[in-house]
């Protein structure tokens, strides 16, 4: 028997235009309240010709992850495909897994000490949560599931450009690398941040 697809997410710097269309989509299509933003774009060596990129950056469902290693209540929870998930149920809003976290990905929907930062939002991968699979409760506190259905993530299905993939782990690396192959000059050899989040 094969073993399950593990699920990853890779933004490719070279094609990345900072249009901000995978942050909005998510805010969207999760109706995420103001201030809580499971995506964001940013742009590394800004205003530097020839070293400037752009980057999409979310939680990116680490294989060892840090947030679930040093979270209190253990709210956290890895899918056999990989995706990383949390039950806000459970969470205290402690902040531990935002401080472990070395993309930023935990959001708290209020500023303030332990225990009153609200319970703590993330990227699902699209993927929902504990509750029953498209339940209202599950929407209402997770977004859309669209893993349930089918469909690749929000934001990698409005990325115009293509720089946002998702999928098996070995489908998109063979797909960066018949990118970096076609474009025929020197790139990093791994894409970015896979280093810190996946660990072979």
């Amino acid at each position: 028997m094969s073993e399950m697809a593990r699920m990853k997410f890779y933004c490719d710097e070279d094609r990345c235009i900072e249009c901000f269309a995978c942050t909005v989509g998510c805010s969207e299509a999760h109706e995420l309240p103001t201030g809580i933003s499971r995506r964001k774009v940013i742009t590394l060596n800004e205003g530097i010709e020839g070293l400037e990129y752009s980057l999409s950056i979310a939680c990116m469902h680490c294989t060892d992850a840090p947030c679930e290693q040093v979270c209190p209540v253990d709210c956290f929870y890895i899918r056999e495909d990989g995706i990383v998930l949390h039950d806000k149920e459970k969470c205290i809003g402690c902040g531990y897994c935002l401080y472990a976290c070395p993309f930023g990905a935990p959001q708290f929907p209020r500023d303030g000490a332990f225990g009153i930062k609200g319970a703590m939002d993330k990227c699902t991968m699209c993927a929902g949560g504990p509750l029953e699979t498209n339940s209202e409760h599950e929407r209402e506190l997770y977004g859309q599931n669209r893993i349930a259905e089918g469909k690749v993530p929000m934001c990698a299905a409005v990325c115009s450009t293509n720089a946002l993939l998702v999928g098996d782990s070995q489908k998109v690396s063979e797909i960066y690398r018949q990118r970096v192959l076609s474009r025929g000059h020197k790139h990093n050899d791994s894409p970015v941040a896979w280093s810190s989040a996946y660990k072979s």
